[in-house]
């Protein structure tokens, strides 16, 4: 499965040009016409990559990204515009963009900036996973695959599980989390610790369930058809969280 991609764009034709140039690709590409659209298709679905039109009615293409970093920050984002100013590149750059294109931006620059997108993303990953420039993924000591007794695969570098016939896919947070538990079974972590360790910022003891909350129900929906998994991120009231699962069969 390829990477997912999001444009947005309110003028049909280079929306559906943009569609169809990264589709042909092998891309999984979404599109939509305006900022809330593309804010509320974010919250509830993995990106991998966003290309945003600088101006649209409604929500503009500024403040989309400065959205999109809070919900999801491991989004790399291209902005388009035709009305390029110092003052609208000095922003975007201060909003952690990867690129910023000039319409109309040929094909060949589309998919060079969005390759671009995808390697640095990947490399930003690998990195908070632990890994070096120099250091082969294969000669990491952290188990990447995992059994369970009742059959469940959990491809931990995929960010993948497998129950019988069913592929459950987690967004990079969700990974980073669920790697977390299991290499701590039976430890209970705050709230806090939570935060840094997956999010890699700290934050006050009052706002961390809060920040924390929406990414662990993500996963626990994801997991709750597969047996083993179903109830194994246990709440410990007041302080966070701790997880349970039988792995020997």
């Amino acid at each position: 499965m390829g990477p997912n991609i999001l444009v947005v764009d309110d003028e049909p034709v280079a929306r559906n040009s943009l569609t169809d140039i990264l589709r042909l690709e092998g891309y999984n590409v979404a599109s939509v016409a305006d900022g809330q659209s593309a804010i509320e298709h974010v919250r509830n679905r993995y990106v991998d990559l966003m290309i945003v039109d600088l101006r649209m009615p409604g929500i503009g293409g500024l403040e989309v990204i400065n959205i999109v970093n809070e919900i999801s920050p491991d989004t790399e984002i291209v902005l388009l515009t035709a009305f390029a100013s110092t003052e609208s590149a000095v922003e975007a750059l201060r909003l952690r963009i990867h690129d910023y294109l000039l319409k109309p931006a040929s094909p060949g620059q589309i998919l060079n900036s969005v390759r671009l997108g995808l390697s640095r993303r990947e490399a930003k990953l690998r990195a908070r996973e632990g890994y070096t420039s120099d250091t082969h993924p294969d000669e990491d000591e952290r188990v990447t695959v995992l059994e369970l007794k009742d059959g469940t695969v959990i491809d931990l570098s995929r960010r993948l599980i497998r129950y019988k016939k069913q592929n459950v896919h987690l967004t990079p947070a969700e990974g980073r989390l669920l790697r977390i538990f299991l290499e701590n079974v039976g430890r209970v972590f705050t709230h806090r610790e939570l935060v840094l360790l997956v999010q890699g910022y700290e934050t006050a003891q009052h706002e961390a369930p809060e920040i924390l909350r929406p990414l662990v129900s993500r996963l626990r929906h994801k997991v709750r058809q597969i047996p083993s998994l179903a109830n194994s991120v246990v709440s410990v009231r007041g302080t966070g969280y701790v997880f349970e699962y039988e792995s020997s069969p």
